[in-house]
């Protein structure tokens, strides 16, 4: 059957190759061509995209805008830039990801060798979580960072966060730990080893790879929200995405489109560095243990 399947392979000649590979090019080069647009012109003067040409390379390079977007630039009614906003989205989605990655892992680690009657049923409520649209928690959610006294502080926004990925983070490491050998956790309990023991010395090493699916998952969502931090942050508490919004919506007259592309690309960095370094254990980290054995 396998030598069968295999004769019937028509394999790919040098032009078929060639055609794939340009037809791959031209979608490379349509889909990076707004990251194109957005960094050249953030170097160029305002003159220079006033006149035109925003294909065209700068003339008179410059990173005048970058150093106004993050320092200068006008938001709301003081001029601030986005270096403070940055600082808070990263306090904001450090201690988010890495406390709703370790909620994740224990989740699964109990959901999966320590059964219990009806963990099924708070597995699936916490499943139907992740399929919860944002607008409909906004409200409750207001009210109850209202009563324990986080609204408008980053706190409330890692609260916010961390409520909303824990389901995400269970459900990656409860399947992770489905296909992980039972047996190794009952020889652990005969040897008397005791829940946070079994999970430090022998789940928790392994974990590596979803762990890292986990991580990159949290931060790219936390990173890049936007309504949670509209709605739960006040004007010391905004994120990134939010300062980045009153940038460009705070322009009066002559719109600096240099410094809206400059402070754009500063607020895609952090995500698009992460996906660089650490994107390629995504996909192993998905496909490690999908298939038992």
């Amino acid at each position: 059957m396998a030598s069968n399947a295999s004769a019937n392979v028509v394999p790919i000649g040098a032009g078929g190759r060639f055609f794939i590979y340009l037809l791959l090019l031209l979608f490379c080069l349509y889909y990076l061509l707004p990251l194109y647009v957005m960094l050249v012109n953030s170097l160029k003067p305002l003159a220079e995209i006033q006149a035109g040409g925003m294909m065209a390379l700068p003339g008179d390079w410059t990173t005048a805008p970058w150093a106004s977007a993050w320092s200068t630039a006008q938001i709301g009614v003081e001029a601030t830039g986005l270096k403070p906003y940055f600082l808070n989205s990263i306090l904001m989605v450090v201690p988010a990801v890495a406390i709703s990655t370790v909620l994740g892992a224990l989740n699964g680690y109990v959901l999966t060798k320590w059964r219990f009657r009806g963990d099924t049923i708070i597995f699936g409520l916490l499943l139907f979580g992740c399929f919860i649209p944002f607008q409909m928690v906004l409200i409750p959610m207001a009210r109850m960072l209202g009563l324990m006294q986080l609204a408008g502080t980053v706190p409330g926004l890692i609260f916010v966060h961390l409520v909303y990925g824990i389901g995400f983070s269970t459900l990656y490491f409860r399947n992770y730990y489905e296909q992980f050998p039972t047996e190794l956790v009952r020889a652990a309990m005969i040897d008397g080893a005791g829940f946070f023991t079994i999970f430090y010395r022998i789940l928790l090493p392994s974990s590596g790879p979803i762990a890292v699916v986990c991580i990159i998952w949290q931060f790219t969502n936390i990173w890049n929200d936007f309504l949670f931090g509209a709605s739960f942050s006040d004007f010391d508490s905004q994120p990134m995405t939010v300062a980045l919004n009153n940038l460009v919506q705070s322009s009066t007259g002559v719109k600096e489109y240099n410094v809206h592309f400059a402070g754009a690309i500063m607020a895609a960095l952090p995500t698009l560095l992460v996906y660089i370094v650490a994107g390629r254990y995504f996909v192993r980290g998905l496909m490690a243990g999908s298939v038992k054995g």
